[in-house]
């Protein structure tokens, strides 16, 4: 039996395309699902990685695998006009919006180090922003049946914080959550937000009325990630 690692090693991407970021995000899910199938075969086991990749994405459109092409409301010759790239993926979810403003979180964790329940897993991953969003003296949520964090749940003026999707394979897991920060919301009237007609999204930004620190949501963020799976970040270099 493998002792669990229970180190994460952290990854700033920085400003990056999708299909860059998403690139990084297949080496090192698959690298992890080879070692997982190694470990099958032999009786010496290798220990697997875990990581959280920190992105902000140039402005693009993704359509998870539960979306519908009818939920984004440009055509082609538009996107290029707004210089916003589209890709579908394998994500779960609908559609969303990436761009400058925005924290993109990829965790790339072996859930055998850590629990093996992917509702547990989503979960955790909005307390996560629940309680950085608290940290600000805003009561995010959950909307039962809805994936990711709102503020002003069960009421008309709910709004939509923090999107999220993930795929998992032999309880590696891969995408993520992207945290409205100081994100350009005009780009969301391209699309139906997570395919969910008439409910808004906003951002740090909008909701305190000022510029929000990006490290410092990150730090704040990252503390809270590290607490909940009790697990030891450690600054990595790709």
């Amino acid at each position: 039996m493998t002792q669990k690692n229970k180190t994460i090693q952290l990854i700033e991407l920085g400003l990056k395309s999708y299909q860059e970021a998403l690139a990084v995000q297949e080496k090192l899910f698959n690298q992890t699902i080879a070692i997982k199938r190694a470990n099958r075969n032999q009786q010496q086991q290798t220990r697997t990685e875990n990581y959280l990749l920190w992105v902000e994405h140039t402005p693009v459109i993704t359509l998870g695998k539960s979306g519908k092409s009818e939920h984004l409301l440009l055509d082609e010759n538009q996107l290029k006009k707004e210089g916003i790239e589209y890709h579908p993926t394998n994500r779960g979810g609908d559609i969303t919006f990436h761009g400058p403003g925005q924290l993109v979180g990829y965790p790339i964790l072996d859930l055998d180090n850590f629990f093996t329940d992917i509702h547990k897993y989503l979960r955790f991953l909005e307390e996560a922003i629940i309680l950085t969003l608290e940290e600000y003296g805003l009561k995010g949520a959950r909307s039962d049946g809805e994936t990711g964090v709102w503020l002003d749940v069960e009421t008309p003026f709910a709004r939509k914080i923090c999107a999220m999707g993930v795929k998992a394979s032999r309880w590696v897991t891969m995408h993520g959550f992207a945290l409205n920060i100081n994100t350009d919301l005009s780009y969301f009237e391209y699309i139906v937000p997570c395919g969910i007609q008439g409910k808004a999204v906003t951002s740090l930004e909008k909701e305190l009325g000022r510029n929000v620190p990006f490290e410092e949501v990150k730090t704040k963020l990252k503390v809270h990630f590290a607490h909940l799976f009790e697990a030891e970040m450690q600054q990595e270099e790709l």
